[in-house]
């Protein structure tokens, strides 16, 4: 089958288009997915460069991505709630730039969802809800959101407002209309943050959420009342691979299956209702995931990135 592989830590260029890779066989309680599209997160380049090792940690030859959607197509001994045809997403156990993968946690997928946007919402999703869920921010609270216009950062803005919580997310200026429009704060990045995040929420912060890094979490702390006296349960990232050293969550673990396929079936649900959605920057062909890998790396892409085998 085609895949992407790669052999050792390093740049893009440790990508390998090959076409001879091994189909993956499902073993028991297992199913096999032929793959339609493959969502790309800058998870996936972090783990090229071995950077999340403590995480996720790599078996060579590795075989990069988490989420996609797609077809099932094989069924391993006692699988009993899938059927061969059956059109998923989710999360592969093999790695999901391939044609073929085994897949993890998966859940229907609508017929009314373009497989692009099946592909986009997986770790997204999961991973927004996990944090606001991680921080214990509620309706009539104000969430400070570092890196809002990103993916992950979006998704979150939008579950956070459904939830009745004032959001004041940080990004560049030219993502502010758009911040706007899912129902946020905008305030820009850089020198004097915690100053902007003051006067857009004057009577104060109740919880940080950090989607983007850049050595923002002496500011989420100082925002939550200053070292000493910041309840740090109260701030997590998934960026900043320094957090232990603040004394901050880096919430890079996903919960139970259960709690996973049902909050990604709710989302799901909601993206065909147009209640949530995922901005797509483009779609690319799965032997071009070494340029897809560096466009996401260079920080300036508005939106999701498709891989389509």
């Amino acid at each position: 089958m085609e895949a992407i592989v790669y052999e050792e830590f390093g740049g893009p260029e440790v990508l390998r288009h090959a076409t001879g890779v091994a189909v993956p066989e499902p073993g028991p309680g297992e199913v096999r997915v032929k793959v339609a599209a493959v969502g790309l997160n800058p998870v996936d380049w972090k783990r090229r460069y071995g950077w999340v090792e403590e995480f996720y940690p790599t078996t060579f030859p590795a075989v990069p991505g988490l989420e996609f959607a797609g077809t099932v197509d094989a069924l391993g001994e006692g699988v009993t709630d899938l059927a061969v045809g059956d059109e998923v997403l989710g999360w592969t156990k093999t790695g999901a730039y391939a044609e073929y993968a085994i897949a993890g946690t998966v859940v229907p997928k609508p017929a009314e969802l373009s497989w692009e946007a099946a592909a986009s919402l997986p770790v997204a999703g999961e991973t927004a809800q996990r944090v606001l869920d991680l921080i214990g921010v509620g309706e009539g609270e104000t969430l400070f959101l570092h890196g809002a216009a990103g993916v992950v950062g979006s998704v979150a803005v939008q579950l956070a407002v459904a939830a009745g919580i004032t959001v004041v997310g940080s990004a560049s200026e030219s993502n502010h209309a758009y911040l706007r429009e899912l129902g946020a704060i905008p305030v820009a990045y850089g020198e004097g943050l915690a100053d902007r995040v003051r006067a857009a929420a004057p009577d104060g912060v109740d919880a940080v959420f950090d989607a983007a890094g850049h050595g923002v979490l002496p500011v989420a702390i100082e925002l939550l009342g200053g070292e000493g006296t910041a309840d740090k349960r109260r701030i997590a990232t998934i960026a900043a691979t320094d957090a232990a050293e603040h004394g901050i969550v880096f919430s890079g673990v996903s919960g139970t299956p259960d709690a996973v396929r049902a909050g990604l079936t709710a989302q799901a649900r909601q993206a065909v209702e147009g209640t949530l959605t995922v901005r797509l920057a483009d779609t690319l062909p799965l032997k071009e995931a070494a340029r897809a890998q560096e466009l996401s790396e260079s920080g300036h892409v508005r939106g999701k990135l498709v891989l389509l085998p």
